[in-house]
């Protein structure tokens, strides 16, 4: 007797395309029904995903996520400054609201089991697993399970006719979403191997890009941009602008050793050209706005918000009281960023806004402003106790 349905979250790509045979032959599942999350990849992708969901799997949806991508992940990753070791994350965002979807769509089929994709050596099985056992359904991860190699992969998708379009000698791993581009697999998990420009998609290389700088200015309302230039956008149209824009200029590129959940290090190659001009822009208004206090305890939460975030633990209650913070500074993030963008370089060059606590009458060597004399008052007691710590010291000598 067959074990009912199983929804499988589905990329079309190799890993998730085999697991739609391997559920039923290995797992006794009757019924797999695939979900692809449309959070900005290419349409190309999608309509692969799709095509090739609706060939092998007994029914395939693909969700439209864009929306719920950018104002659930994407915006509040800029106001937390989402940085994880350096480089702006992007799976790592979108893995959950995938996750999220696919329990949806279990629960509307009536399914029993989710699955996916995922190996036992990343990030995503986590991000997944997190959504999926608070959904209290069965977990089954066919590639963690049974320990399978790229090479066992290939030759079982061509033994159920599913087209492979990875190759043995080029076996690029790639994940795509409107944030950011992420590759690694083959020879690229070498961390001396000197990647080849072939697999960069978004950016231009160094030697390729302009010869002439590019300045551009971003306006924010609430620390999320709105407008490029001085023109209003939508959020989709401002970030797919972006990327073409700063990929133009070479900028976005991290090849990084990067430390993941499980404590593995793996060598991973980014592309977030719009991420990475957002993310500088928004940082430096910050720094324009908010108090010294706030700043120091910010920078503080950001980082823990972006290491949850990184984990996928979205229903962590942390999660949501740091994002509760975040989302209060933000009430007066508001202006604009004047940017240079020259040769993979992000430069500001200018920043202003309405809510600035920043004091032209204060900070001029030219004006007064202050009475300089109150200072000394505050100079006599600042380092009291460092000072007479260190008399101490210097009378036992």
């Amino acid at each position: 007797m067959g074990r009912g349905t199983v929804v499988l979250s589905y990329s079309g790509g190799l890993d998730t395309s085999i697991c739609i045979p391997l559920l039923k032959e290995e797992y006794g599942f009757e019924k797999v029904i695939t979900v692809a999350g449309d959070v900005g990849q290419r349409r190309e992708e999608l309509a692969v995903a799709e095509e090739k969901g609706k060939k092998f799997a007994d029914r395939h949806y693909t969700a439209d996520l864009r929306d719920a991508f950018i104002k659930r992940c994407i915006f509040p990753s800029i106001q937390a400054n989402g940085l994880y070791e350096g480089y702006p994350m992007g799976t790592a965002l979108a893995r959950p609201l995938i996750a999220e979807e696919v329990v949806a769509v279990a629960k509307k089929e009536g399914a029993t089991a989710v699955a996916h994709g995922c190996t036992g050596k990343g990030n995503d099985q986590l991000r997944f697993d997190a959504v999926f056992r608070t959904a209290d359904l069965e977990v089954i991860a066919p590639m963690r399970e049974r320990n399978m190699t790229r090479e066992w992969e290939i030759k079982y998708a061509k033994e159920h006719g599913i087209p492979v379009p990875v190759a043995k000698d080029k076996p690029w791993s790639v994940d795509e979403n409107m944030w950011s581009r992420s590759i690694e697999g083959g020879l690229l998990e070498d961390p001396a191997y000197h990647p080849p420009e072939e697999i960069y998609a978004w950016t231009r290389s160094l030697s390729d890009a302009p010869d002439t700088p590019e300045d551009i200015s971003i306006g924010f309302e609430k620390g999320v941009p709105v407008s490029l230039n001085g023109t209003a956008y939508a959020p989709l149209d401002l970030i797919s602008t972006m990327n073409t824009i700063a990929g133009t200029h070479g900028i976005g590129r991290n090849d990084m050793v990067e430390n993941r959940v499980l404590g593995i290090k793996a060598r991973e190659i980014y592309e977030h050209p719009a991420a990475t001009v957002l993310l500088a822009s928004h940082a430096d208004l910050e720094r324009l706005v908010l108090t010294r206090e706030e700043y120091a305890f910010k920078r503080i939460v950001d980082d823990k918000w972006s290491e949850i975030a990184y984990m996928g633990l979205i229903y962590e209650p942390l999660f949501a009281a740091l994002t509760a913070f975040i989302e209060k500074t933000q009430e007066k993030m508001n202006g604009t960023v004047d940017l240079q963008l020259y040769k993979g370089g992000v430069h500001v060059t200018g920043r202003s806004s309405p809510d600035s606590i920043y004091s032209d009458e204060i900070v001029s060597f030219d004006t007064f402003g202050i009475d300089q004399v109150h200072s000394v008052g505050y100079s006599h007691y600042y380092g009291l106790q460092a000072r007479l710590t260190r008399q101490k010291q210097e009378r036992r000598k």
